[in-house]
């Protein structure tokens, strides 16, 4: 495209833009499930799960062995394509055997938080109608409180009594793969996931994505590490409930060979020892952990061992830049990448991926391989230019179908040409950084302005006669 300018990204004669990145290869086969596509990938990672709390390791021999036992056992027990399964669990070896096995058979897996109450995981149940679920034994009252009926799986090593006559996972994994199941025909259209989102406005909604998506988050996530030489050893500290965990640390980073060391829950000492004891190379956080790390760097570093991690991952808001380089300052060997992205998306939207772009201070990075954005004056709809503030659309391969059952919320979120509307205001510089300004639907408008709600509490203490201003939709 001609006239795409070469710097930002920008295109004139459409207002869009551009990523400069080498465009993602999708895999052209319109059969295809994301498990199949990743384990056909080679590589020559030989461990795929470590356990950090006990040490104990799935290779990616017994990995796919696994997926293919326990998709056989779901085969027989009558989970067919387009059923809904139910995982209840905190991180585990066992959380990605579970995703990758019911997503070869093309049936759809359906997250939710351990720490959700009954009523909230009653709600998603009501909702998204699973027909099974896997959990432990620990959590496994939270669904029977509202879903007796619902069959279960227990995800515990040992036998548990206390929970009666249930299937567990880990006969199924020691099944010998029969051969003769019928596999039904999975398209890259077919739904994958259906992860639970607050989306860009409002209540929690289900968000489909389809094989298609994910598999492009994988090449993207392929495309972003894969070309780093040596052993990549991931410390996965973010939920795998979570679009970020499942997609990066559940599934996307398998196909080219990552071993994903496995905490079950975030704990500070745990981490910083499992950095050691398995020689991690990196490390995903979110802003708040690495001010700690800056803060403590002293205590840190003399108590544990660091040296072989190479890089951080930071999401979730962008770093300023006394933390960029007050970390830079305290672990010289350590390089800060950035990331953005968001359920509806899965997972990617925006990254810094080396030094000198986390250097732009603030920002969420450049636009993702293949992925498109526009900047929209939320009030006019006006699509602007470079350096102007406006709500961020994207589009691409990994944009998500819709919102489970509620046409409604999609069509306010997901235009006919299948832009995304993010609820971000945004502007993207001269030379395509990405610098999220404040949260769109955080803003409030009043007598047809747009104020931000700390703007407005400060409105609200000089002028108390303010009492119509209303939140947009």
């Amino acid at each position: 495209m001609a006239s795409v300018n070469s710097r930002s990204g920008f295109c004139n004669s459409n207002s869009t833009f551009y990523s400069k990145r080498t465009p993602i290869p999708l895999p052209p086969n319109p059969s295809l499930d994301v498990t199949t596509f990743i384990s056909s990938q080679a590589h020559r990672g030989r461990i795929a799960f470590i356990d950090a709390s006990t040490g104990q390791n799935l290779t990616f021999t017994e990995l796919w062995r696994a997926v293919e036992s326990v998709a056989d056992c779901l085969s027989e027990i009558g989970i067919r394509k387009g059923h809904v399964v139910l995982l209840l669990s905190p991180n585990s070896i066992l959380f990605p055997v579970v995703c990758l096995s019911v997503m070869s058979l093309g049936a759809i897996i359906t997250t939710t938080n351990p720490l959700n109450t009954s009523n909230e995981i009653a709600k998603q149940i009501k909702d998204s109608n699973p027909v099974l679920a896997f959990t432990t034994s620990q959590l496994h009252p939270k669904i029977s409180a509202s879903a007796k009926k619902l069959p279960i799986v227990l995800m515990d090593e040992e036998r548990v009594d206390s929970v009666g006559d249930v299937r567990r996972l880990v006969e199924m994994m020691k099944k010998e793969p029969s051969g003769n199941r019928v596999k039904e025909r999975v398209d890259q259209d077919d739904t994958a996931t259906l992860l639970y989102s607050s989306g860009t406005t409002g209540m929690s909604k289900g968000v489909i994505s389809s094989h298609r998506n994910l598999i492009a988050m994988v090449q993207t996530i392929v495309n972003r590490f894969g070309s780093d030489d040596g052993e990549q050893r991931f410390i996965c500290t973010v939920p795998m409930f979570h679009i970020y965990g499942l997609a990066a640390f559940a599934t996307g980073l398998l196909a080219y060979g990552s071993t994903i060391i496995v905490l079950s829950k975030f704990e500070m000492h745990e981490m910083m020892s499992a950095i050691g004891k398995y020689q991690a190379t990196s490390l995903p956080l979110v802003p708040p952990i690495l001010v700690a790390m800056v803060n403590g760097a002293d205590q840190i570093k003399a108590k544990y061992d660091l040296s072989s991690m190479h890089t951080v991952l930071c999401g979730g808001a962008p770093l300023s830049k006394e933390v960029t380089e007050g970390f830079a300052e305290k672990y010289p060997t350590v390089k800060i990448l950035q990331g953005y992205g968001l359920t509806e998306s899965t997972g990617i939207g925006a990254s810094t991926d080396t030094v000198e772009e986390s250097r732009r201070y603030g920002t969420a990075g450049k636009l993702s391989a293949s992925m498109e954005g526009r900047i929209v004056d939320p009030v006019t709809g006006q699509i602007l230019g470079p350096k102007q503030t406006g709500e961020l659309w994207l589009k691409g391969p990994s944009i998500m179908k819709g919102y489970f059952s509620n046409e409604e919320a999609t069509s306010s979120t997901l235009d006919s040409e299948g832009w995304l509307r993010t609820g971000d205001l945004c502007y993207i510089d001269e030379d395509g950084f990405i610098f999220v300004v404040d949260r769109l639907k955080e803003l409030i408008k009043y007598k047809g302005y747009q104020v931000a709600p700390a703007e407005l509490e400060a409105l609200l203490l000089t002028h108390p006669e303010i009492t119509d201003a209303a939140v947009i939709p």
